[in-house]
This record gives structure tokens, C-alpha cells and sequence, in this order.
């Protein structure tokens, strides 16, 4: 579904990360996890054709991503960004039902069955009673959970979330990272950042650890997130530990 080979990310003129290689099949998860300023969200903008790439290929299913006209792509890729402010007051429903938009004609207006998969994302992410409200007057958090709403109305065959449980309780963290399960089980492929190493080995069939300009390591998350890759990446302790009855998690070892 996705291949990323040799790529080389930043902002023109000034490159931020190189020799990033890496492919994901249908269905499979993986988490990019790196210290803030690390490049995750330039890599991130850069796989779904906002920033050109430096150097390298980028192919979805196949196909040369910076070949594909801009609607194929947002017919085959969602996006959910990180820290959207939102300036206009649009209803939240108007925001999910914004998802559909590659499916429209240039003067079309949207139908009964785009409003029909607008209100069952709205749904799957608990905020259906918020699709009247002005996305100006909701919670960060809310906001948050609509942008990855509106991303499902796509209906696409990749997933791509920047930090996407940023801002949210534990109850709605928890759904979004469910959900994130339940789209990999439709083989949908899911892409995601995270400040939390947790989230990768409990949702994650691969890690990017993305720190010194480049991919320090990458494959299944209990290989390649240990005491010594993480106090690399975020500079410092920390224990891994093996839970009782399976999998990991991660805690602050002290500092001496």
C-alpha cells in the first residue's frame, strides 16, 4: 500500500530528515515515535504530497504519489493533522461532511449517502450529539475527534494521523486508538504519531524511531524499542518492562 524509498524531508532549502526507507502492507500499523522538533509531522506532511519530497520515491499501491492528480489522492489517503485551530465557524457535521468532497463533482453538492457516511463517522467516534455545534465552540479535543472523523468520510485505503490522541481524555484517547485497531482489521493501512511508546506496542505492527535527522530504527515495536532507543531518541532513562500475560510498556527509570 505504501512504499517509502531513500526519502529526504524538510522545507525548501533546508532538509530535516534523509535515508528513510520503508514498506507497509494493507492492514498494517505503524507508529513514528521521536522527540518534539524530531521531524515527525514534516515526514508525516511530506507522505501525503503537502511538502515535496527532497529526494526519494513515495508509491501508493504502486503508483508515484507526486504523479497522482490531488483528488485520486484524497480519495485513496486520509489525513488527520495536528493542533488544527479552526478559524471559521462551520458546524461540526459540516466539517466531517467536508470528508466526501473528492467524491464531488466541482458545483455538485453533497447527497443522501454522503451525509449517510458523514453522520456514521461522526458515530463511530461518540460526537454525533456535537454535529450541530460550530467547531469554534468545541473542546480541543472535540475538534480533534472530528478531524479524524472527517478523515473517515474519506473512506480511504491509507490512514495518516499526526499525534492524533493529542489533547484528549483517556476515554477518548482510548477510542481513537480502538479505532485505529478496528480500520487495520478492514485493511485499511494506519500511519500514525505518537509522544507515547505504549500506543506502539499495544497498536502497532511497526515502529519509525525518528531522531538525529533520520530513521534510527524501524520494525515490529518489541524489537525496536528498548531501554537504549529510547534514551537516544528523548535523552533520557528508560525502562521497558514486560507486562504479566503479555506485551510492554514504558516507564521513566530514575535519574541518578
Amino acid at each position: 500500500m505504501l512504499g517509502v524509498e531513500s526519502l529526504a524531508f524538510g522545507f525548501p532549502g533546508h532538509v530535516i530528515g534523509r535515508d528513510v526507507s520503508f514498506r507497509l502492507r494493507a492492514g498494517e500499523v505503524m507508529c513514528v515515535l521521536g522527540p518534539n522538533g524530531g521531524g515527525k509531522t514534516t515526514l508525516l506532511r511530506t507522505l501525503v504530497g503537502l511538502l515535496p519530497a527532497h529526494a526519494g520515491h513515495i508509491t501508493l499501491a504502486g503508483d508515484a504519489l507526486a504523479r497522482l492528480p490531488r483528488a485520486e489522492l484524497a480519495r485513496r489517503l486520509g489525513y488527520v493533522p495536528q493542533g488544527h485551530a479552526g478559524s471559521f465557524a462551520y458546524t461540526v457535521g459540516e466539517l466531517v461532511l467536508m470528508g466526501r468532497a473528492p467524491y464531488l463533482g466541482a458545483f455538485a453538492a453533497p447527497g443522501a449517502q454522503d451525509h449517510d457516511i458523514a453522520v456514521a463517522a461522526l458515530e463511530t467516534l461518540g460526537i454525533g450529539h456535537l454535529a450541530d455545534r460550530p467547531v469554534t465552540e468545541v473542546s480541543g479535543g472535540e475538534r480533534q475527534l472530528a478531524l479524524v472523523a472527517r478523515a473517515l468520510a474519506q473512506g480511504p485505503r491509507l490512514m495518516v494521523m499526526d499525534e492524533p490522541t493529542a489533547g484528549l481524555d483517556f476515554g477518548n484517547q482510548t477510542r481513537v486508538l480502538a479505532h485505529i485497531d478496528a480500520l487495520a482489521a478492514q485493511g485499511i493501512t494506519v500511519l500514525f504519531s505518537t509522544h507515547d511508546p505504549d500506543h506502539a506496542f499495544r497498536h502497532a505492527t511497526q515502529a519509525l524511531l525518528l531522531g538525529e535527522g533520520r530513521a534510527l530504527e524501524i520494525g515490529p515495536p518489541a524489537q525496536v524499542i528498548r531501554d537504549a532507543t529510547l534514551e537516544r531518541l528523548y535523552g533520557v532513562p528508560v525502562r521497558v518492562i514486560a507486562l504479566e500475560g503479555g506485551g510492554y510498556t514504558c516507564l521513566p527509570a530514575p535519574v541518578r
